[in-house]
């Protein structure tokens, strides 16, 4: 039992790990002030290849993405997205795992 257990915990650390290791970047966005702004970029974002997930702060006026694993972005595409949405891109930066 306790070999199982040991196992368990060595597969929940491995997990988190791969997740730890995604990438992650924070784009600052001129002009997101309301949940419908925040559902159109997120929508535009969610289409790019690799984007796995997207978290928007209307207050601060950022949107972080995250990548799969071995996905890459670059300012290109966001501003891109950004710009088919209808807002203006003021920032693009990489950020570590957990951070904002």
């Amino acid at each position: 039992m306790f070999r199982s257990l040991l196992m368990a915990l060595v597969a929940i650390g491995l997990a988190s790990a791969a997740v730890a290791a995604q990438p992650r970047y924070q784009i600052e966005v001129a002009g997101l002030a309301c949940p419908f702004c925040a559902y159109g970029i997120e929508k535009k974002l969610r289409a790019i290849e690799g984007v796995e997930r997207v978290e928007t702060n209307i207050k601060e006026g950022t949107v972080v993405v995250v990548l799969k694993e071995g996905a890459t972005l670059d300012r290109a595409r966001v501003e891109r997205a950004v710009r088919e949405a209808g807002f203006t891109l003021k920032g693009f930066r990489p950020v570590s795992p957990g951070g904002h």
